[in-house]
């Protein structure tokens, strides 16, 4: 059985700022496209059978330039970024100046009306244990890779859900932009091979 890629979009202004981007479609900097590019050795050293790809254009682009021209991407809505309610946008600082010690990964986010309801870490978990069926069905047919694009909170609570831990054990596995990651198995138990890996 192959192993799952785990690939967070490359740079953007938000990223870079420190800024909650869950559902806002923020484009690549010109270095995250960079960093983008620059995972498509490691990628093209992989026997990669499926791509599951948020659909927003950060995941979407960093795709795009890290994997081979005319490869297959389906977009996976389970992989969009956790949505983060009223603290879109917002650092942990300016959180932490209204709320001190907030945590995401214990305390959560608050709503932010009906364009940004905000989503639970239960609900987050859910949505990853539902892309790892699909996933996991990738990978008995085919033996090959599956790669997972998308975004960093995701990909963290996803991380802990495949190794069997609650997904705000996420919290432990930090993730840059623009790294590749592996869930691989040791005898037969989900294990990390490859964590926050740069190009």
């Amino acid at each position: 059985m192959g192993d799952l890629l785990l690939i967070r979009h490359g740079e953007t202004e938000w990223s870079r700022s420190g800024r909650h981007t869950g559902r806002t479609d923020v484009p690549l900097t010109p270095d995250g496209e960079l960093q983008a590019a620059a995972l498509a050795p490691a990628l093209a050293a992989r026997r990669i059978t499926h791509v599951l790809c948020s659909p927003l254009r950060r995941a979407v682009r960093t795709a795009e330039l890290s994997l081979p021209r005319g490869r297959g991407v389906v977009l996976e809505p389970g992989l969009v970024e956790w949505d983060y309610g009223a603290y879109e946008g917002l650092t942990t600082a300016e959180i932490r100046q209204r709320h001190p010690g907030w945590d995401l990964w214990r305390d959560g986010v608050p709503t932010g009306g009906p364009d940004r309801p905000g989503e639970t870490l239960a609900r987050l978990g859910e949505r990853c244990d539902a892309v790892l069926v699909r996933a996991d069905a990738a990978l008995r047919d085919t033996g090959g890779d599956v790669a997972l694009f998308a975004h960093g909170h995701v990909l963290r609570a996803l991380t802990a859900r495949r190794l069997g831990r609650p997904a705000a054990d996420g919290a432990l596995y930090r993730l840059d932009t623009g790294t590749l990651s592996v869930l691989g198995t040791e005898h037969g138990r989900p294990v990390i091979t490859g964590w926050n890996i740069p190009p």
